[in-house]
């Protein structure tokens, strides 16, 4: 994982767009998110997964809009999680370090998550138990 907004709230959906999910800029900045960057959205009321691309929303305006055909597995007010992936070889990816944003039920950035970097929690993990 590279990106994580989380717990947004769908704004606007828009069956006759063409596609895509349109995020607030501030957002896809804070989250690391680019524009035409696949995401996977996952929608915490139903279940439903769907994988499109970002479009930039207008920024603070705390928009998150589904367009097109993924406009059927969302309601408006539905709170939504936004991930975004990326591929790097092993090496790199024990230390990769996801951006991770959440929001409030006007999809403003309370606080950037902090995450520990994968290789420090396994260190962690196993300097903790007492059988190693």
């Amino acid at each position: 994982m590279k990106s994580k907004i989380h717990r947004a709230r769908i704004t606007q959906v828009d069956l006759d767009y063409e596609g895509s999910i349109t995020i607030d800029r501030s957002l896809m900045e804070a989250s690391d998110i680019l524009p035409f960057e696949r995401v996977e959205v996952l929608n915490v009321n139903n279940g439903a997964r769907l994988s499109t691309y970002a479009i930039e929303g207008e920024a603070n305006s705390g928009i998150i809009g589904i367009n097109g055909a993924a406009a059927r597995l969302v309601a408006k007010g539905d709170i939504v999680i936004i991930l975004s992936y990326c591929q790097v070889p092993d090496g790199e990816a024990i230390s990769i370090t996801p951006s991770i944003v959440r929001v409030d039920r006007q999809n403003r950035i309370i606080e950037p998550l902090p995450m520990v970097p994968q290789w420090e929690r396994i260190q962690k993990s196993v300097a903790s138990r007492s059988d190693f």
